[in-house]
């Protein structure tokens, strides 16, 4: 079986611990994860003043389809919402029903480029009145999936997320040893 992928779009300003922990947990499933700056900068500085380099940036995959495109939150929405290659990212995936992937505020950069309307979701409260009119919003959820959307509400939940990720993407099976390697004992 061919390894699944996944496209992590980091943009200034996002929430590293979202981007990082969904990352590794996807790697640790065996899942060939490209890590691209929508910047031609290698490294972006996030929300803590962390740095993170990345393996590429956006113009030299924006051909590339991915089996998952994954959009870390905080305040980096804003700039994933503001480039038009991230939209066309998602549109292509959005039409082949590949899965997008999106947490904390990130629901917004799928609203902005007309992605998934009237699909269930949830993301950070911060951003709820920002969805609710547009989708079918969720708050009792940490992660909500709908067909090949799913999202998160915050870095709090990471591990959940790339673990949902994990499980659409190879299954349950795949997801339980993940969790378990990771000493995660509440997944099921």
């Amino acid at each position: 079986m061919a390894l699944k992928t996944a496209l992590c779009l980091l943009a200034e300003d996002a929430e590293e611990m979202e981007a990082v922990v969904t990352v590794d947990i996807l790697r640790r499933a065996k899942v060939a994860v490209t890590i691209a700056s929508i910047t031609d900068k290698e490294c972006v500085k996030c929300s803590r003043d962390i740095k993170i380099c990345t393996d590429t940036n956006i113009e030299d995959i924006k051909d590339q389809k991915f089996d998952a495109v994954i959009l870390p939150g905080g305040a980096g929405w804003k700039n994933l919402a503001a480039s038009s290659r991230v939209g066309d990212i998602l549109k292509i995936h959005e039409s082949e029903n590949r899965i997008i992937a999106a947490i904390c505020a990130a629901p917004n950069v799928l609203r902005i480029h007309g992605i998934a309307k009237g699909k269930q979701i949830t993301s950070h409260p911060s951003v709820k009145y920002n969805l609710k009119d547009y989708y079918n919003y969720n708050d009792s959820e940490v992660v909500v999936i709908d067909d090949n959307i799913i999202t998160s509400m915050g870095p709090a939940f990471s591990s959940e997320f790339g673990l949902a990720i994990v499980e659409k993407l190879i299954g349950k099976d795949a997801a339980y040893t993940a969790a378990t390697d990771l000493l995660l004992k509440n997944y099921k």
